[in-house]
């Protein structure tokens, strides 16, 4: 049945990133958790705004808002938060 084959199949969850440190994520650099690979950057620049780095990634795991991971730039493990989607919120 689709459906039931459709429930297997992994899902992808986007989510947002605060990356520490000066250089930021670009797209197609890997997400790691624990050492394993979890997903890709989809876009990184940095945020004037927020006065940080942030990227969009898209995860093949549930995430924990607020969980850590790392991000591949170019050959250096770079810690990262994950956080929700928008990254701001202009107030009312």
């Amino acid at each position: 049945d689709a459906l039931a084959a459709a429930a297997e199949e992994p899902h992808d969850f986007l989510v947002g990133l605060h990356i520490d440190g000066r250089r930021p994520a670009r797209t197609g650099y890997e997400v790691r958790s624990d050492g394993r690979v979890v997903g890709v950057v989809t876009s990184g620049a940095p945020s004037p705004t927020l006065g940080q780095n942030i990227a969009i990634a898209r995860l093949d795991h549930t995430p924990t808002i607020g969980g850590t991971v790392e991000v591949d730039i170019r050959g250096t493990e770079t810690s990262a938060t994950v956080v929700e989607l928008p990254f701001y919120r202009r107030p009312h």
